[in-house]
C-alpha cells in the first residue's frame, strides 16, 4: 500500500522473494508497476483495500505510509482476517503523537530529551523561556518529516511557536551529537535490529535550509556501532515494546527509532512506525533471504519463532533527485528520460518517489520528491560514487540533488 520511493524499494524487494507468488500495489507508480500489479485504490479507503485484498485472495498486505496506519486502515484489514506487516493504530501513537512518545519514555524510563507538552502558544511561550536556546518545537502529530524546527536562536523559536499558533506542540531540550536512524523489527515483546542508517533532512548542501522529507541517506550507518546498537534496542526499543504490550497495545511491524549519539549514550529522538523514505530504499537492497516470509512472521507473530533477519555486509547509498522548488511550491510535468541509461551503472537501482505516465506515454514528475537513485557497493565510497554517476546520467531538467549525500562519512575517512 502507498505510491512513493519507499512502496517502490518494498515492492522491488517483495518481488524477489520465493514466498511471493503475485505483487499487488495500491495504488502504485510508474515505478512499482515494474513489479506489481497496479491498483486505483486509496490506502486511507480501508474498505476498499479490504475488498481487494478479499477479492485477490492477499496473504500479506504490507501498509507502506504511515498516515493509514495512524488512521486503523491496519486495524479493518486484521478485523477481515488478513495478516498485515503494521501497528494498529493504538500503537501507531508512537509516531502520531508527539506527546504520546513523550509521556511513555517518561514513565518508562527510556532516555530521551527533557521535554514539555503545549495546547497554546502562551504555554509554548513561557517553555520557550523555561527552555532557553538552542531548542526544538515538535508539532505533536504527523506532519510528513517536516514538523520540526530546531532553533538556534529565540527569534527563530518564537517564529515557529508564532507560525503553530494555538495546538498541540512539544517543546524539548536540545540534544547534541550526531543522530542515527535505527531499524527494529517488533513483534509484541519480540524486538529484534534490522538495519541501520543515516539520511540528510535539510534541503541544502551541508545540511542547510529547511527541512525535508530526506534528500539522501546511507546504510549501514557506522557511527551506529554493534555496541551502541545493543544499547539502544535494550534501553530503549525493548523497553518500549514492553510498555505498548503491557498498556493492552502491543505493537507489531517495523519501529524506527531516531537517535542521537550523545555522550550520555544513545537518547530517543522520535519514532516512526514505518520504514523511513529515503532510508528504505537504501536498506532493501541489503536485506538478504526471503523479505516476503519475514514481514509475514511478524504479522503472524512468529517473529521469535524465526532466525534474525541477515543482512549483506555491502553498502548503500541514496541519492534523491527532487523537482524545483521544493520543499516549497514543487514543479510538475517536467519530462524525466535516461533512467535506464543510469540503471546501468553497476549496482544501481532507481526507485519512483513521484512519477506519472503523461497522456503520450512519457515519464513525468509528480513534484517534490521525485526520484531515489541507490547504489550498492562493497564499500561506502564506491557505492556512493556509483549512485552519482547515476544521477548524473539522468534527464531530467527541473530536477536538482544534493551533491554531498554522505558527507559525514567522507569526513571520518579523511
Amino acid at each position: 500500500m502507498g505510491s512513493g520511493g519507499r512502496e517502490d524499494a518494498l515492492a522491488w524487494r517483495l518481488r524477489q522473494s520465493p514466498s511471493c507468488g503475485e505483487l499487488i500495489a495500491a495504488p502504485g507508480n510508474p515505478g512499482i508497476g515494474r513489479w506489481a500489479e497496479c491498483v486505483a485504490v486509496d490506502p486511507m479507503d480501508a474498505r476498499a483495500v479490504t475488498e481487494l485484498s478479499r477479492s485477490r485472495s492477499i496473504g500479506l498486505v504490507v501498509i507502506g505510509p504511515e498516515a493509514p496506519l495512524v488512521a486503523g486502515v491496519g486495524d479493518a484489514l486484521r478485523a477481515a482476517g488478513l495478516a498485515v506487516f503494521g501497528p494498529s493504530a493504538a500503537a501507531a501513537r508512537l509516531e502520531g503523537s508527539k506527546g504520546f512518545t513523550k509521556d511513555l519514555c517518561k514513565a518508562n524510563s527510556i532516555p530521551t530529551a527533557d521535554y514539555e507538552r503545549v495546547e497554546t502558544l502562551a504555554e509554548a511561550r513561557a517553555a520557550l523561556d523555561r527552555f532557553g536556546t538552542p531548542v526544538v518545537i515538535k508539532a505533536d502529530g504527523l506532519a510528513a518529516g517536516k514538523g520540526v524546527t530546531v532553533a538556534m536562536t529565540l527569534a527563530e523559536a518564537e517564529a515557529a511557536v508564532d507560525a503553530a499558533g494555538d495546538g498541540p506542540l512539544v517543546i524539548e531540550e536540545f540534544l547534541d551529537g550526531e543522530e542515527a536512524s535505527l531499524f527494529a523489527l517488533v513483534d509484541g515483546e519480540t524486538a529484534v535490529p534490522l538495519a541501520s542508517a543515516q539520511d540528510h533532512k535539510r534541503v541544502g548542501e551541508g545540511d542547510t535550509g529547511p527541512n525535508t522529507g530526506g534528500m539522501g541517506a546511507y546504510s549501514p550507518a557506522p557511527v551506529l556501532t554493534s555496541e551502541l546498537e545493543a544499547q539502544a534496542m535494550d534501553e530503549i526499543v525493548r523497553p518500549t515494546a514492553r510498555a505498548m504490550a503491557a498498556a493492552g497495545t502491543p505493537f507489531s511491524g517495523v519501529l524506527y527509532a531516531g537517535l542521537m549519539l550523545s555522550r550520555e549514550g544513545p537518547r530517543l529522538i522520535e519514532y516512526n512506525v514505518r520504514f523511513g523514505d529515503p532510508e528504505c530504499e537504501a536498506i532493501m537492497p541489503l536485506i538478504e533471504g526471503d523479505l516476503a516470509e519475514l514481514l509475514h512472521c511478524v504479522a503472524t507473530g512468529r517473529l521469535a519463532q524465526i532466525e534474525p533477519p541477515r543482512l549483506s555486509g555491502r553498502h548503500s547509498v541514496t541519492v534523491i533527485v527532487a523537482a524545483r522548488g521544493y520543499p516549497g511550491a514543487a514543479a510538475s510535468g517536467g519530462a524525466i528520460r535516461a533512467i535506464e541509461a543510469a540503471e546501468r551503472v553497476e549496482g544501481v537501482t532507481v526507485f519512483h518517489a513521484g512519477t506519472a505516465s503523461s497522456s503520450g506515454g512519457e515519464l513525468i514528475a509528480k513534484g517534490g520528491r521525485v526520484l531515489a537513485v541507490t547504489a550498492v557497493a562493497e564499500t561506502f565510497a564506491n557505492a556512493r560514487a556509483r549512485a552519482y554517476r547515476a544521477v548524473d546520467a539522468i534527464d531530467f531538467a527541473d530536477g536538482f540533488h544534493r551533491r554531498d549525500i554522505g558527507w559525514r562519512e567522507l569526513e571520518r575517512a579523511s
